[in-house]
């Protein structure tokens, strides 16, 4: 894999950061080409070069955070970590990138990135439920994955955009206890 130029990788943080500043102080749809160039001091060819438009560089993002926590999901079953210290994690990666998710949890993207999150979790999470349980046995496992990813997502939505009321290891381990009950 070639090395990326510094200056392409600088631009790029640029552009992302501006989207996102951009996103907090109006909608999404309101956001012009030239309001993103002026925002990230580069001219709009630029950001063509580097992305088709302006859902092309929020859907990079996005996908860029999504895989983030999708590598710490696989570093944290390589390890076998437990699901407290696994999300642990998870949430000092939502506060040191609060910007990011604030936005897009307050935003008219917040659809589109919750299912995103939603999908993200289903898929790691289905292998780990237990109907085997005697507490889930007369349940549906469609139902149980549903309940859980739902309950975690509206969890974490709600712990950001009451910005953080409880430290990242707090709100890990009271999702712990609630979750480690259902499955």
């Amino acid at each position: 894999m070639s090395k990326v130029d510094r200056r392409v990788l600088k631009t790029q943080e640029f552009l992302k950061k501006a989207v996102i500043e951009l996103m907090a102080e109006k909608g999404f749809d309101d956001i012009t080409i030239q309001e993103l160039a002026d925002r990230a001091n580069v001219n709009r060819g630029t950001i063509y070069l580097h992305y088709l438009d302006k859902f092309d560089l929020l859907d990079r993002l996005i996908d860029e955070h999504i895989n983030v926590l999708r590598v710490m999901c696989e570093e944290a079953a390589e390890m076998k970590l437990d699901f407290v210290e696994s999300n642990v994690g998870w949430f000092e990666y939502f506060e040191s990138n609060y910007s990011f998710f604030s936005t897009m949890l307050r935003s008219s993207q917040a659809s589109y990135f919750r299912s995103r999150f939603q999908a993200l979790l289903m898929e790691e999470i289905k292998n780990d439920i237990n109907t085997a349980r005697t507490i889930n046995r007369d349940l549906n496992e469609e139902v149980i994955l549903q309940f859980v990813v739902t309950s975690f997502v509206g969890t974490v939505e709600w712990w950001i955009t009451k910005e953080m009321p409880f430290p990242p290891r707090v709100i890990a381990e009271q999702l712990g206890i609630l979750l480690d009950r259902i499955y």
